[in-house]
């Protein structure tokens, strides 16, 4: 038996967060919303009891270390499986890149195991399962567009993004996630509207949601890198309706309304950037 699955990129419309938690997380605030550029996994069962994880990219491990990996490991263990899988991951999505990639990845492996080994678990089920590795592997078995808060574990579905051109642009630098909401002034950063996002979305106003966009981590990020300051100035320069830094960074993204303007800042941006990215937002329904 095998199976395929996709496994969409997302990024933040708004990234909040409000205060300090006692375990050290940050309480957050977050839309989000899938974007049509995906990985791909290829599930085939095994009859021997074991997990192979093949994957076509450089640098990315292929063993216990990776969130796929993981992934299959937890659900063998919690539910005694005794057949084996092999697993192989065609990456599309830049890593490390504030894009939710590997949380993509292990949300799709868990959605195509349940197939797989039968074990007819519930949206619900598979992001509890989920939350345990990672926090926005919840997100990502939802995929479309929600509010997501605590950890980024607990999601409010949300309508569908309104029709528009995306242009993201990761420059090749690295960025640590733990790094920046350490160094994050929770006290000292101007906050986004998150409800007028929701509400925004749930009228299907792309104005509204150019108005709303927001991410606290900017506060870090643009002062460490200034190259990604600098990608965001240039994607309003050379058209963008909006741009922001989705996650933690690097990667900034351009809501361009017009294809003929997104594809200017797609063409300007190359000029820049080696990995640019023209997409829209992901259209397959729940």
């Amino acid at each position: 038996m095998k199976i395929n699955v996709k496994a969409p990129a997302k990024i933040n419309l708004s990234l909040d967060a409000l205060y300090k938690r006692k375990d050290n997380y940050h309480e957050l605030e977050m839309v989000m919303t899938t974007i049509d550029l995906a990985d791909r996994l290829q599930l085939v069962l095994l009859e021997k009891d074991c997990i192979k994880l093949d994957v076509k990219a450089h640098f990315i491990p292929d063993d216990k270390r990776n969130l796929v990996y993981q992934a299959a490991a937890l659900l063998k263990e919690r539910f005694q499986i005794k057949q084996g899988v092999a697993i192989s991951l065609d990456k599309s999505i830049p890593v490390a890149a504030g894009l939710a990639g590997g949380s993509s990845d292990a949300a799709a492996a868990l959605k195509g195991l349940n197939q797989l080994w039968d074990l007819n678990l519930s949206l619900e089920e598979l992001a509890d399962l989920g939350a345990e590795l990672g926090s926005d592997i919840p997100f990502c078995l939802y995929g479309g567009t929600a509010l997501a808060t605590g950890r980024g574990e607990i999601i409010e579905p949300l309508p569908m993004m309104p029709n528009c051109w995306i242009v993201l642009a990761k420059p090749s630098i690295s960025v640590s996630t733990p790094g920046v909401y350490r160094d994050l002034k929770v006290s000292e950063v101007t906050h986004p509207n998150t409800k007028g996002m929701v509400q925004a979305i749930q009228e299907g106003s792309f104005e509204g949601i150019c108005d709303n966009i927001g991410n606290v981590l900017e506060t870090v990020t643009l002062v460490k890198h200034p190259e990604v300051k600098r990608i965001k100035e240039k994607m309003l320069e050379f058209g963008a309706d909006t741009a922001l830094m989705s996650g933690s960074g690097p990667t900034v993204f351009a809501l361009v309304k017009q294809y003929s303007r997104a594809k200017r800042v797609y063409n300007g941006l190359r000029g820049f950037c080696e990995e640019v990215y023209l997409v829209r937002p992901w259209q397959e329904q729940r």
